[in-house]
């Protein structure tokens, strides 16, 4: 039993020397976890201990020019300066070393110029509109207009065809309206032929006579029936 038991012990006590004994992570090589010998890329030893080096403050961390560096753990890394900047020496419109063309410096910050406010017209065109863009504007045409051949213009509207009165009536309708202006003629010829006036008379006569022969017509028959069926 204990032959077995003390090579077990041996072994679990030797991985918690190792583990005990395990460098850290920017040491390469180290006696002990709190004496590093050697570091790792990005790491200077001082003092038995690994200090990160500041790339950003020596030649090692270039950047191009629309960039600054950014110093990491170990390393470091080139984020992009601010859109108003032409190079800069960090984060935000403040740190620009130079403004891009469409700012200017107001304060310690690199604002956008509203070229629409200035005196000087950016839009030449007739019926143009300046409209201010970060860093630029653009000119578009004023509404009711639309710019052809690189000049605005107004729109047309289209044409819209007048309709007739009585373009839209159905079959139905118009001979609905036919019957009422006969029905008009009849009352006032009726009227005048009972006053005697044989002029009127025979003219009262000859619409009766048609107002037959229309309804005793195929057409009439069709409308009359119709109307029985509708009923």
């Amino acid at each position: 039993m204990g032959t077995k038991w003390l090579p077990r012990n041996v072994l679990f006590l030797s991985l918690l020397a190792v583990r005990a004994h395990s460098c850290p992570d920017a040491c390469s090589k180290c006696s002990k976890p709190d004496n590093c010998e050697f570091c790792r890329p990005g790491w200077i030893l001082h003092n038995n201990t690994c200090v990160d080096i500041d790339e950003c403050g020596t030649k090692l961390g270039k950047c191009s020019q629309n960039s600054y560096c950014l110093n990491t753990e170990g390393s470091f890394l080139c984020k992009a300066c601010d859109m108003s900047c032409v190079g800069c020496l960090g984060s935000g419109p403040a740190r620009c070393r130079k403004c891009a063309p469409g700012y200017r410096l107001m304060g310690s910050k690199c604002v956008d110029v509203d070229e629409c406010s200035d005196r000087v017209l950016a839009c030449h065109g007739l019926d143009e509109i300046c409209f201010n863009t970060e860093g630029s504007f653009r000119c578009g045409c004023a509404e009711g207009f639309t710019r052809e051949n690189g000049v605005c213009v107004k729109k047309q509207l289209p044409s819209v065809q007048e309709k007739g009165l009585f373009e839209d009536l159905q079959d139905e309708e118009v001979e609905v309206l036919q019957q009422m202006f006969f029905g008009v003629v009849l009352c006032a010829l009726a009227t005048l032929a009972a006053k005697g006036d044989l002029v009127y008379t025979s003219m009262f006569m000859g619409a009766v006579a048609a107002m037959a022969g229309y309804w005793l017509s195929e057409r009439g028959d069709r409308l009359m029936n119709n109307f029985f069926k509708q009923r």
